[in-house]
């Protein structure tokens, strides 16, 4: 096998945050074996792209990097290139066919597995690994990109069958992890001194549903208010966030857990995807507009300064200008604090990109320019609440823009500036007096 010690390799991540999980075990397991990390691809000797196929452009530019890349390995035939992730599971040995240079190719469910797959490619294979599988606990350290703030994926795959969705088909079915290994987990997150974790998952309030048991009132043994009560006092760890919620397994009692646990942020990223009942028919999302109404009206009756945020599709196949006008009644009543936004993009084997009712990209261009004004118009109202306030922030980064403020978030996600020396506060809650506020961020000045 070829020696690794003095090997480079460099990772660039597309999308979610899942992917910037698994990239962070990926190169876990990379310097495991001997590599370091290299700031500059045309400089590492072994180059990953982790992609996403949410967003058709997304999905162009890995193309276009990968192109660069197969044009330098004619020149450096040592250089072993890898694509892992949604593109890699959706188009699997097709990608190969595309891109001969490829060596590895890769779906989000062998993440765990790189050493192995590398292992194959360094004696002389060139390997396609989109099977489904078991995803294994892994026992390697992820090398993670933020010394604040942790990734911990608590549920795998997603069991959803929206129409314009690929995730089932490149993630795989639903696959939770144990409560103890999530706390495991954690724990060492907390001992290594983070203050700040996320649990992730496709749809983490589904998390249980595959695990076995079921409570002597009904339902399943382990849920993820169950699990949240389970983590949430690990030593070390001030603050708990997750995502991504669906609307579907969204319950008062996980609401009601989020407000009696002081470590859990009152922040919920909850997608809505669109405000008209028939288009989420269409979407086959499984709730009504109504229902979402609900859910964020009861997480106001048990947090009323709670921020919300969520994502929603503009220009759905068949969407009509009356239905468009019900997501923006929709985002006018709710004022979410933010919402991503995007116009309808057909992705390879989801049912909506075969309806003969799609939109002109005209239609979707000119309702995603609406719905972008509403939600910064929106989200300047919220931004209002907090003038004059005292917020705690956790303090990651120095502010790229001003070297002589540093930067952090609030505990429901609003980033926020103030002046400081990121080598004194970085990792540390600081008390900041709110002195200006913007549609999506805030600066103070520390108390």
């Amino acid at each position: 096998m070829t020696t690794l010690q003095t090997r480079r390799y460099h990772i660039t991540t597309f999308g979610c945050q899942m992917n910037k999980a698994d990239s962070e075990r990926m190169a876990g397991i990379l310097e495991d074996m001997g590599f370091e990390w290299s700031e500059d691809p045309n400089s590492a000797d072994l180059i990953l792209y982790n992609t996403c196929t949410i967003r058709d452009n997304a999905e162009q530019k890995v193309y276009s990097y990968l192109g660069r890349q197969a044009k330098r390995k004619h020149s450096q035939p040592n250089l072993t290139l890898v694509v892992a992730g949604c593109v890699a599971q959706q188009e699997g040995e097709v990608l190969l066919r595309r891109v001969p240079e490829l060596d590895l190719v890769m779906g989000p469910q062998h993440a765990n597995r790189l050493k192995d797959l590398l292992e194959e490619v360094f004696d002389g294979g060139q390997v396609v690994a989109t099977e489904p599988v078991h995803i294994m606990e892994d026992i390697t350290k992820p090398r993670r990109d933020s010394a604040v703030t942790a990734w911990v994926n608590v549920i795998y795959g997603c069991n959803e069958r929206c129409t314009y969705c690929v995730v089932p088909n490149v993630r795989g079915v639903e696959q939770s992890r144990t409560p103890e290994a999530i706390r495991a987990e954690m724990e060492e997150i907390g001992r290594q001194g983070y203050p700040e974790v996320t649990l992730l998952g496709q749809n983490i309030d589904a998390y249980g549903r595959d695990l076995p048991g079921v409570t002597p009132e009904g339902r399943h043994k382990h849920t993820f208010t169950d699990l949240l009560y389970h983590v949430h006092d690990v030593e070390g760890i001030e603050r708990i966030r997750f995502a991504t919620s669906h609307p579907r397994y969204f319950t008062e009692r996980l609401i009601k857990a989020c407000a009696e646990l002081p470590k859990v942020c009152e922040h919920f990223h909850i997608p809505f995807q669109s405000g008209d009942n028939e288009v989420l028919k269409q979407m086959r999302r499984g709730y009504t507009h109504e229902k979402y109404r609900r859910i964020i009206n009861k997480i106001k009756e048990y947090m009323p300064d709670a921020s919300i945020s969520a994502d929603a599709i503009v220009g759905f196949p068949g969407e009509t200008e009356e239905q468009f006008e019900n997501t923006l009644k929709l985002v006018a009543d709710i004022g979410f604090d933010q919402l991503n936004t995007a116009a309808y993009s057909p992705r390879p084997g989801t049912p909506a990109a075969f309806w003969d009712n799609q939109l002109s990209d005209e239609v979707k261009s000119d309702r995603l320019q609406r719905l972008n004004h509403l939600v910064a118009q929106k989200a300047a109202e919220r931004s209002g609440r907090y003038m004059g306030r005292i917020e705690e922030v956790l303090v990651e980064d120095q502010n790229p823009k001003d070297k002589t403020q540093v930067m952090g978030r609030t505990r429901g996600n609003r980033l926020t500036f103030f002046a400081g020396d990121i080598k004194e506060l970085k990792g540390k809650l600081i008390k900041v007096k709110i002195t200006e506020v913007r549609a999506f961020s805030l600066t103070g000045e520390p108390i």
